[in-house]
């Protein structure tokens, strides 16, 4: 099943969610490979003075992606937000997203992510002054945002209603207020609500960890697609299992390990050619760690590893730690349909 965001026709119904640190180039890349049809860049600033920073030049970066391009950006001040999608357009950008999900104190604070969802006019204004920057490009405009801010403050219905009739032309909605982080379980009676208020396209987000999770949520919110953020970190093969799975109604086989390796040394590669030697073998440490977490003598594995300060010398590390679990078993484990994903809440959407 395909889906239409503007001209651009999306491979299938399964999305990676932007996760800042995580959903680099090399990791959205390595999703749409394994099966997800829709990857959104990490958040990228709508502060000036910080587009030539390091940090958001590699945001901005999308050499050989394949298409669409989309690229998220966050701010509080709709001239800002609207300069900040012209500059990513005239940089490769081929979807704007606007972020008003991210519910981290360091972005909160500054009334930017899902802070916005608290000052309903001037989300409004952001939304119409990115979706009128974006409109001469013929590129459209996406949002993500929360179920409300707290509890008591879910207004995802009316916001939705009123980003629609400003031009947004799809919504994702996280099942979880700002208030809950990504604490407590979502709930998505009001992804339900949103999708029967609104035309357009809505994409359902929030604990969605198994093939079985993604039927039901499908089912039960009637959205039309998914979006998978921490549960494919260390498992990014979780798009075509679900794939399998819709389409079939049956488990695809847990991957093999020898596959599993090669995977994730051309992953490794691929990063340390962004970030370059020595923010290259720190930053992957991360993904090493999610695809260890679950393995035998992961964690200690993870504690050798963390210690090694070159590329070369973790590129061997985890090519003979995956050599020698291959001589132990030919799959990869399956996974706990119940297990919790690792994802830290103040920084899995932090902008700087």
């Amino acid at each position: 099943m395909t889906l239409q965001i503007g001209t651009h026709t999306l491979e299938n119904r399964l999305f990676v969610a932007p996760m800042a640190g995580v959903t680099d180039r090399p990791f959205r890349m390595l999703c749409r490979e394994l099966g997800a049809g829709y990857a959104v860049s990490e958040m990228v600033t709508s502060r000036k003075d910080l587009w030539n920073t390091l940090k958001t030049s590699r945001r901005a970066n999308h050499d050989g992606e394949p298409g669409p391009i989309a690229v998220q950006i966050a701010g509080t001040d709709a001239a800002m937000m609207a300069e900040a999608a012209v500059y990513n357009i005239e940089r490769g950008a081929q979807i704007i997203d606007i972020n008003m999900g991210c519910p981290a104190k360091k972005v909160c604070n500054k009334w930017a992510g899902s802070a916005l969802m608290r000052d309903e006019p001037l989300a409004l204004e952001i939304v119409q002054a990115v979706v009128d920057a974006a409109q001469p490009f013929n590129v459209p405009v996406t949002l993500k945002m929360r179920t409300g801010w707290s509890e008591d403050h879910r207004n995802a219905v009316k916001l939705a209603r009123d980003f629609e009739s400003a031009g947004v032309q799809m919504l994702t909605v996280h099942g979880r207020t700002r208030e809950q982080g990504y604490k407590g379980h979502a709930e998505y009676d009001t992804i339900a609500a949103v999708k029967a208020a609104v035309r357009v396209p809505v994409v359902a987000n929030g604990d969605i960890r198994s093939p079985e999770k993604a039927r039901d949520v499908l089912a039960a919110t009637g959205a039309d697609a998914v979006m998978i953020g921490r549960a494919a970190q260390g498992r990014p093969w979780i798009f075509r299992e679900i794939t399998h799975f819709l389409d079939t109604g049956t488990h695809l086989a847990p991957p093999l390990v020898a596959e599993v390796r090669r995977l994730l040394l051309d992953h490794l590669v691929e990063h340390y050619a962004l970030y370059g030697e020595f923010s290259g073998v720190r930053t992957a440490r991360k993904h090493i760690g999610w695809y260890v977490r679950a393995l035998p003598d992961g964690e200690a594995f993870r504690a050798r590893m963390n210690a090694i300060e070159d590329c070369a010398g973790q590129l061997r590390a985890v090519d003979d730690y995956f050599q020698g679990l291959a001589d132990r078993m030919d799959r990869m484990p399956a996974p706990a349909t119940d297990e919790e994903p690792s994802g830290e809440e103040e920084t899995a959407c932090a902008v700087d």
